[in-house]
């Protein structure tokens, strides 16, 4: 085999490490596929830390112990988060974006993928030290940033779902008032996840977080813990809220008390 070269060394590291992210890979792994010294390794690492936080590409971390390595997290160094939500913001607040009923049109947003890539990736930064099991999503529209939290956390994605699927086989049934006061129901199959894990909640939208009450009531019965909860979009004041502690990536005025449409991006984003 011929002799790789540091920059084709780099190229390869780079895609290997960013197609996976959180996935520790270890220095030998790299040796081996380069037929290369564990030095020349840690080098190319080195290497690509700097560039990674110079060009605000993410986070390459080294990970000490027996089953250490090295790892990519996709978190935004160079703190233009918050310009890449309020880009977000902008496109939200066009006028046409209203519906009748004081209903707001974004399902465009949750279908476009480098969109729903960087909340997801803004949103599983904020969890990586949370050591999650799996992220749990209602369905539909929670569905694409849910998985690419997923992607970026390395773990897997649990749907919860209105009715029982008969392919799913036995699952657990709960009912909840939903944020408009209705009473709704949500399944979930009793292979999906296991007692003792963690979860991540995210969803779509929040107007008084009912629908995320009743999944964190649907992971108590699994005796799952609920690590966290995040939003693509929460409403900023909600005459009744049912939950405590989330996060959104922005944050709505309610359009039906007469005000102008206003949306900014959550004071946790920098």
């Amino acid at each position: 085999m011929d002799k790789i070269k540091r920059n084709e060394r780099l190229a390869a590291m780079t895609q290997i490490l960013t197609a996976s992210p959180n996935h520790i890979f270890t220095l030998s792994y790299f040796c081996e596929l380069f037929s290369t010294a564990k030095s020349t390794v840690s080098e190319d690492v080195a290497i690509l830390q700097d560039t990674m936080q110079h060009f605000g590409l993410g986070k390459l971390e080294t990970v000490t112990g027996a089953a250490g390595g090295v790892r990519y997290r996709p978190m935004d160094l160079k703190s233009n988060g918050r310009e890449f939500i309020q880009g977000i913001c902008e496109k939200l607040m066009e006028k046409e974006r209203v519906l009748p009923g004081g209903y707001l049109y974004f399902s465009d947003i949750l279908a476009t993928p480098e969109l729903v890539q960087g909340m997801g990736n803004l949103i599983a930064g904020q969890y990586y030290d949370a050591n999650v099991d799996f992220v749990l999503t209602m369905e539909t529209k929670g569905i694409p940033v849910a998985l690419m939290t997923a992607q970026a956390l390395r773990v897997p994605l649990v749907i919860a779902r209105r009715a029982t699927k008969v392919y799913e086989g036995s699952a657990v049934n709960i009912s909840y008032v939903s944020g408009s006061g209705n009473i709704e129901s949500m399944a979930l199959s009793r292979r999906a996840v296991k007692e003792g894990q963690k979860a991540l909640i995210v969803d779509d939208f929040m107007r008084g977080g009912g629908t995320a009450r009743g999944m964190i009531e649907l992971m108590k019965e699994f005796n799952v813990t609920v690590a966290g909860i995040c939003f693509v979009l929460a409403l900023e004041n909600p005459k009744h809220r049912a939950i405590e502690g989330e996060k959104a990536l922005m944050l709505l005025s309610d359009m039906r008390d007469g005000s102008p449409l206003t949306i900014r991006p959550a004071d946790w984003i920098k």
